[in-house]
């Protein structure tokens, strides 16, 4: 029977009639075994690309015992996963002081795709997040709290603490004055065109720093970004009119958290500082920032076969409308009872939950048992809190329903199945794929695939360049912005349908 046939034994409108209908509508939608088992597929073809991810997953790290597992990602005082590597040429600081240096220059060295296969290709440059400058720690052990006042390569004088805050400063033209005082847990930094006239940059407050802190000045450099990964670069910055209040020692050098090279005992790409009259060329390589790629692998990786996993359901959701549609017999009209918009509501929110439960059982079997396994097989995981993991969770489920209900929205707009399922894929399910190639990702801004950015684990951040791919942990929006762009599409779609639907009256 289709469900556009009257119900005559039911009241037209009433408290007790759209319930009615939910259940007329349910019925109708778990009678059709083609439905229920082509949702049962979605669940097996997310939870599969998930588990095949996880289950080929081997990372292994060179280390002075040789080759093996590598350890566990380096977390900053927040747990978040972080870098932290750099030269260091420092004193310890007792109590309140200063430093104050002049930063004449910055150069470096970078690596970019050969020219000639097998011959490497490094050029003079810098990247646009190589660091240099003032830096307060609270010791030298890595993932420890600080703070650093800096030039950058292409983003001006910066201030950040603690891996994860960042404070734009000015532009860099030329020579730039840097300072950074600690009064208590208290640190501010300052930069100045001239040495005499001062602007502050930032405060931060470290709660429980010790007495005796480390201080001194820096140089590191992420690697240069190319064909989905990073390669060698170095950044050298010349330091003079170097002023320290409070400490008065001799300089101590340190290649901070410097890794070890294939033989498992050379110094990879080592830093170091070269002394020239009152002058300190400072080279160092490596980051103070977040991790994202090298932070181990991510639990949204589990769900990285969501967008062909969500094929099925949106096909089931097209056919929800279009299956009993064909069936009315031509040149009858829209049904007498129930209203064409009621109808179209009620069928709206059985496809919107059952969507939304087929996808909460693939992201609850495919996140848990995926990273399992990814801990099982000694791969490095980035660290995720209960909370963001329940919400890649239950954010793919809500996704899974507000696709479905775009794509009924659609159905009923257009009334051909075919069209219908191919604008949604090409809207939710394309663009999710080319973003995973690492192409065209700022579709994921203005399409319903923007509503992924919910799966994401690892928060972005502004001073860490990435690869622009779904495997690079890039997501343009932040998570509820994503879904919150799908589900505009969702409410446009079903509430234009509703509007049309709305302006027919049954006979």
């Amino acid at each position: 029977m289709s469900s556009f046939t009257p119900h005559r034994s039911g009241p037209r409108a009433g408290r007790d009639g759209f319930p009615r209908l939910l259940r007329a509508q349910w019925a109708t939608f778990r009678s059709a075994r083609g439905r229920v088992l082509t949702l049962a597929a979605s669940v097996l073809v997310t939870v599969s690309l998930g588990l095949l991810i996880a289950g080929g997953a081997r990372s292994t790290c060179v280390t002075s015992k040789g080759e093996g597992p590598c350890p566990a990602p380096l977390v900053g005082p927040d747990g978040t996963a972080v870098k932290d590597r750099y030269y260091f040429v420092h004193q310890p600081l007792r109590g309140n002081g200063s430093i104050t240096a002049r930063v004449s220059g910055m150069t470096g060295q970078m690596r970019l795709p050969d020219a000639v296969p097998g011959v490497r290709n490094v050029k003079e440059g810098v990247v646009p997040w190589a660091k240099a400058g003032l830096l307060v720690r609270q010791s030298l052990t890595q993932g420890t709290p600080y703070a650093a006042v800096m030039i950058t390569g292409g983003h001006g004088v910066r201030m950040q603490h603690n891996f994860t805050h960042d404070v734009a400063g000015g532009p860099v033209r030329g020579p730039r004055w840097l300072r950074l005082t600690r009064s208590g847990d208290t640190l501010t930094g300052y930069e100045s065109g001239d040495g005499r006239r001062w602007t502050e940059v930032g405060t931060v407050t470290l709660p429980g720093l010790p007495e005796t802190v480390e201080i001194g000045l820096f140089a590191t450099s992420p690697g240069a970004l190319w064909e989905m990964a990073k390669a060698f670069a170095q950044a050298t910055a010349a330091f003079d009119q170097i002023r320290l209040r409070g400490a008065n020692g001799s300089w101590r050098r340190d290649d901070v958290g410097v890794s070890l090279g294939p033989d498992g005992r050379t110094p990879h790409h080592p830093g170091g500082v070269v002394e020239s009259g009152d002058k300190l060329l400072v080279t160092g390589s490596g980051d103070i920032g977040p991790a994202t790629v090298e932070g181990g692998l991510r639990a949204d990786l589990m769900l990285i076969g969501g967008g062909v996993g969500l094929i099925p359901v949106l096909v089931v959701a097209v056919s929800f409308f279009t299956a009993e549609h064909r069936r009315r017999p031509s040149g009858t009209g829209l049904p007498a009872e129930p209203r064409p918009a009621r109808l179209l509501a009620a069928k709206a929110v059985v496809v919107g939950a059952v969507a939304s439960v087929t996808g909460l059982v693939s992201s609850g079997i495919a996140v848990p048992a995926g990273l399992a396994m990814l801990r099982a097989n000694r791969n490095p995981i980035q660290p995720i809190t209960p909370g963001t993991e329940l919400r890649v969770i239950v954010g793919y489920a809500a996704l899974t329903g507000a696709a479905a209900v775009l794509a009924l929205g659609l159905s009923a707009l257009v009334k051909r199945g075919v069209v219908a399922v191919g604008l949604a894929v090409a809207l939710v399910v394309v663009p999710h794929l080319l973003a995973t190639a690492g192409l065209v990702p700022w579709l994921l801004t203005i399409t319903p695939a923007a509503g992924f950015a919910i799966t994401q684990s690892v928060p972005t951040f502004a001073h860490v360049d990435v690869d622009r791919s779904l495997l690079g942990g890039y997501y343009p929006l932040p998570p509820w912005a994503g879904l919150t762009v799908t589900c505009g599409y969702a409410a446009l779609a079903f509430g234009t349908a509703m509007a049309v639907y709305r302006g027919k009256v049954p006979r």
